[in-house]
């Protein structure tokens, strides 16, 4: 796990991490933790494939539909979660946000209510609005660190007559939570009631702390023509610079739908050869890479959440189950998310995301992406000390 500790300069490489990182935080020069890609170079099998294929040094127009892409995934998701997939399910898509804003527009009329879990991923609430339709908030229950499903509010917002989608996000981003099966069976159950179709984003499915285990939704559907699954091998091996996610999508009619939009509509059906190829190599010959990257990435959330009891104990942070994001609650902090983040920007000189990015319900949280070596982590809790230092400063 040594490779993890390398510092990799990724400035001068149109980082949007690091070279961009004035346009969200206002200020050059900032030690950054926000964007969720990692500063980790992708498994050596991976470089080995994209070498060789960038030495064949012909790059035409990529078909994905072939029996060599399809088993790649299948295999993945029968050794990783036991779970077996059909191969017609499979469809590639330029990303996973462009799957879920496509579902979007061919499950739901304009004005129609899609429902989301808060605090979310803040591009949900983009696309939502952006497609013209209505976000409907089924806020998360935070309770002693951990959160839960409101499943009286949820069967509440699922009944309206306009709402036709649920947006799950499992695992869930920004928390953390891997839903339990049993979670997941009741989601199912409210959906299939009220006739709701349900659009479950994966993408961070691969990277589980704790003993937890992920669940497709497909594994936890009564009707699986009823749900699909958007996700991407991109979060878990650190390429989504090559482009490329697919989805699973076991109603037919609906796949018809998605590729004529994909192919005819939006012109968008030929795959990022590199991106192919780094996908495929990753699902055949990474497995050990991954599970050496989530034993490192647990410790640096471990780190995070013994130097904040040490250092820092107004604020906490539990252990997610899932991801490489650390949901810090700074609610015990006696200063506005304003204040906290002017103090990290300016005086701490460090970037992570305020937690209301994510829906007003994040607003007594910030958001790091630990996806980095321990190096950086511990710079950037140091950086996060030094910030609020200097506000209990200024109230003397």
């Amino acid at each position: 796990m040594k490779s993890f500790d390398e510092v990799i300069d990724r400035q001068g490489t149109f980082c949007t991490q690091w070279d961009y990182i004035e346009d969200r935080f206002g200020e050059k020069g900032l030690l950054p933790f926000s964007i969720s890609d990692m500063d980790f170079r992708s498994p050596e099998a991976i470089l080995v494939a994209l070498e060789a294929r960038l030495r064949h040094g012909v790059f035409g127009y990529t078909r994905w539909n072939h029996d060599d892409y399809k088993k790649s995934i299948r295999s993945w998701y029968q050794r990783r979660f036991s779970s077996t997939i059909q191969e017609e399910w499979i469809i590639y898509s330029p990303s996973v946000i462009y799957s879920i804003s496509k579902m979007i527009g061919l499950l739901t009329d304009e004005m129609d209510h899609i429902v989301i879990q808060t605090p979310a991923y803040d591009a949900f609430y983009k696309t939502i609005q952006d497609n013209n339709r209505i976000i409907s908030r089924n806020e998360l229950i935070y309770q002693d660190g951990q959160y839960s499903i409101d499943f009286i509010d949820l069967a509440d917002k699922l009944s309206h007559s306009k709402a036709k989608v649920l947006l799950l996000c499992s695992p869930h981003n920004p928390s953390g939570r891997v839903w339990t099966r049993a979670e997941l069976e009741k989601i199912v159950q409210l959906c299939n009631q009220y006739n709701v179709y349900i659009i479950s984003d994966e993408i961070h499915m691969d990277i589980i702390h704790g003993g937890n285990s992920h669940i497709p939704i497909t594994d936890a559907a009564i009707d699986v023509s009823k749900v699909c699954i958007c996700t991407s091998a991109s979060k878990t091996f650190n390429i989504p610079g090559l482009g490329g996610s697919y989805l699973l999508t076991p109603d037919e009619q609906i796949r018809k739908e998605f590729l004529l939009a994909l192919k005819n509509k939006d012109g968008l059906s030929s795959a990022s050869v590199l991106g192919l190829t780094a996908t495929m190599t990753a699902y055949n010959d990474c497995e050990d890479w991954v599970d050496e990257l989530v034993s490192y990435l647990h410790v640096n959330l471990q780190t995070i959440q013994d130097f904040l009891v040490e250092h820092l104990p107004t604020l906490h942070l539990t252990i997610p189950d899932s991801t490489y994001l650390a949901w810090i609650d700074v609610s015990q902090l006696p200063y506005s998310s304003e204040q906290l983040q002017a103090a990290l920007v300016h005086h701490g000189k460090v970037a992570i995301m305020s937690g209301d990015t994510y829906g007003d319900e994040g607003k007594h949280f910030i958001r790091m992406n630990v996806g980095c070596p321990r190096s950086k982590v511990v710079e950037g809790l140091q950086r996060l000390k030094k910030a609020i230092e200097y506000l209990e400063q200024q109230k003397e």
